[in-house]
């Protein structure tokens, strides 16, 4: 359920003839580019600011990579089926959020699908599919309702051996989410941070314009479908353009279906808009398993939340109450 841009995200910015600056700094984390753009004084405040933020975001790839065996979620995973495990209250309330979204979307979500990791090899090349038995033992072990979370105890337990929980699909979000939240309490003005096509904004450039954000036609990135304006919240894009894999001659992207095992079909990408970029980056992957017709009518139930979607044949949908400030 790892996630990787498909459309190209690109703001427009004002650069000069105003107090204060714009500067901007690449990172590359948790396997991926961040992108953090803030309105300072000078390249001294910046520079710091830069500092601070790249700190924040290897604390929380410590705390949710299954990947280091020292992190909480690693030693979560080593003691599933055998015995709860103390972890932080930061982790806690990741994972409540990332259950309440579960329930949501119906399982369309689900941070227990890293039981699946290392059947599918999103490499761009091809491969033989798994097996239908190599598939049934994975989607064994996947189920949120198996994840046993005890607020009082401050433990978390999954209930079945050999069950993992993976942040792929909401640990940009929330990364992003904490480094806005940490750079407003510090007094920075305006930013916007990218974290792999997880887009969190806050405040406006210096000339007093808003943050603007292009939709670019993940099939022809010389095309833009529309430009839009982020306002104090986050958009997320999901996308299967550039991880695929090719099974006897049919292209699958690598967005997998956490109740079945196998890639999502139809949809080639899909951008959410909504407050917080942890719930966008979440719901992205969830409207990719669910379809474009069911994706958008689960989207138009939600306050706050709109989605742009574009299935296989490059028709583009959104939901109802979308806010694109110009169509191309």
């Amino acid at each position: 359920m790892s996630k990787n841009i498909s459309f190209q995200l690109l703001f427009l910015c004002g650069l000069h003839c105003f107090a204060q600056e714009i500067f901007q700094q690449t990172f590359y984390k948790m396997g991926s580019d961040f992108e953090l753009t803030i309105v300072a004084d000078n390249q001294k405040d910046a520079e710091e600011i830069f500092a601070i933020s790249s700190a924040e975001i290897d604390r929380i790839e410590q705390l949710i990579s299954s990947w280091n065996p020292s992190s909480e979620t690693s030693q979560v995973a080593a003691m599933a089926g055998l015995r709860p495990v103390q972890v932080s209250n930061e982790l806690i309330g990741l994972v409540e959020r990332s259950c309440y979204i579960s329930k949501l979307t119906g399982g369309a979500f689900d941070i227990s699908y890293a039981a699946i990791d290392g059947l599918w090899e999103f490499d761009g090349g091809t491969m033989n599919a798994p097996s239908a038995k190599q598939i049934e033992a994975s989607i064994a072990k996947i189920g949120y309702e198996h994840i046993e979370i005890d607020p009082i105890a401050q433990t978390l337990f999954l209930q079945l051996p050999d069950m993992k929980m993976g942040f792929g699909a909401i640990g940009k979000g929330y990364a992003a989410d904490r480094v806005k939240a940490m750079l407003i309490e510090k007094g920075i003005s305006g930013g916007i941070i990218n974290a792999a096509g997880d887009m969190s904004a806050w405040g406006k450039q210096p000339d007093g314009t808003p943050w603007k954000v292009a939709v670019v036609n993940p099939m022809d990135k010389r095309k833009v479908f529309a430009w839009f304006s982020l306002h104090d919240n986050a958009v997320v894009t999901s996308g299967d353009y550039e991880r695929f894999v090719i099974i006897n001659g049919k292209r699958y992207g690598h967005i997998i279906n956490p109740k079945t095992g196998f890639p999502s079909e139809g949809v080639v990408s899909c951008s959410v808009f909504a407050p917080k970029a942890e719930l966008a980056d979440a719901l992205a992957t969830a409207l990719f398993v669910m379809g474009v017709e069911v994706g958008i009518n689960f989207i138009n139930q939600l306050p706050q939340v709109e989605a742009l979607m574009i299935d296989e044949q490059g028709k583009i949908f959104t939901s109802t109450n979308i806010d694109l400030d110009e169509t191309i």
